[in-house]
């Protein structure tokens, strides 16, 4: 980074504070390729009742690869599961390069969520990102119009090729739109996310740096707070590890390393297949019924069954 003052994480980390988990829920199938419906609803549970708020129709629970109709399904299940607890769904619209920016069908998902008790997560798109800053800053403020709040999100071309890690002037303004309480990183780039940190901690305090970096789960410490798909492993394992933080325990530094442990398995590439990973560990959990995942997305080889067994153990499952 030319001409960019160095930053000094030392200066960033917050012992003994209050982590916000918000936790990606996998969207569990049967083997015939079906949601299975009650796993999913029970697993909404378990993360709310663990303290982490459940995050639907995100990447984890294959948002880009629903139709309309099982999407608001997902949301329709999970407000009933968890009876008026909160819940943040991710409001994906899809397009092309070139496409214009599509205000309408992201209002439209969004009111979808705002209506079913939610808040909205407002995924990027190539017309969003194909936006300039000014113009990028006024459709957020106008993405904001018909919802109380919702949060960002800034998501890496290694994940998905509409995303876009926005310069840190766009995100400045981001920072100025009163109805973005937050927003989700995704660069896999800890200096950008300690940038992020320290902008927020000058400008507006209160704005949440979620990370999304599943290798490096441990950014919390520097007062991040985290939308997670790792976190659907184990929400009851983070809740711990986030309280151990609070308390200044020293055990949040093991749980941590084997969580992160996970977390590079999982996540390597082809990285998509992350989600079969879950899905095999859930099963070894014993959480759900079958580790299939939706038919259109990457598969891990079955030798991970084993080493994801190891971890299990390791972490006294």
């Amino acid at each position: 980074m030319t001409n960019v003052p160095p930053i000094d994480p030392l200066a960033l980390l917050r012992p003994k504070r209050k982590v916000t988990g918000i936790s990606a829920i996998l969207l569990p199938f049967t083997s015939s390729g079906e949601i299975d419906w009650p796993a999913f609803a029970a697993h909404c549970v378990r993360t709310a009742e663990a303290g982490l708020t459940p995050a639907v129709n995100m990447d984890t629970g294959f948002v880009n690869l629903l139709t309309p109709e099982q999407k608001i399904a997902v949301l329709d299940a999970t407000r009933s599961a968890l009876g008026g607890k909160n819940f943040v769904a991710g409001t994906f619209v899809g397009d092309v390069p070139g496409a214009a920016f599509d205000l309408s069908g992201y209002q439209r998902a969004a009111a979808e969520v705002v209506a079913r008790g939610g808040t909205p997560v407002i995924f990027q798109s190539h017309g969003l990102t194909a936006l300039p800053g000014p113009e990028l800053i006024a459709a957020y403020e106008a993405l904001g119009s018909g919802c109380d709040s919702f949060i960002a999100f800034e998501l890496g071309t290694m994940f998905a090729p509409f995303g876009r890690i926005y310069d840190l002037e766009v995100y400045r303004g981001l920072l100025g739109v009163r109805r973005c309480v937050g927003a989700k990183h995704s660069s896999l780039n800890r200096e950008a996310e300690w940038r992020r940190l320290a902008l927020r901690d000058a400008v507006r305090p209160e704005f949440k740096v979620f990370t999304g970096n599943d290798l490096a789960v441990d950014m919390v410490v520097y007062g991040s707070d985290y939308l997670l798909g790792l976190s659907t492993f184990a929400p009851d394992l983070f809740a711990l590890r986030d309280l151990y933080w609070l308390n200044g325990d020293v055990r949040f530094y093991e749980l941590n390393d084997v969580l992160q442990y996970l977390g590079f398995l999982a996540f390597r590439g082809p990285v998509p297949a992350y989600k079969h990973s879950a899905a095999m560990f859930l099963k070894l959990r014993g959480w759900i019924g079958c580790d299939a995942t939706h038919p259109r997305s990457p598969a891990r080889p079955d030798s991970d069954r084993e080493l994801l067994r190891g971890i299990v153990g390791q972490l006294g499952l």
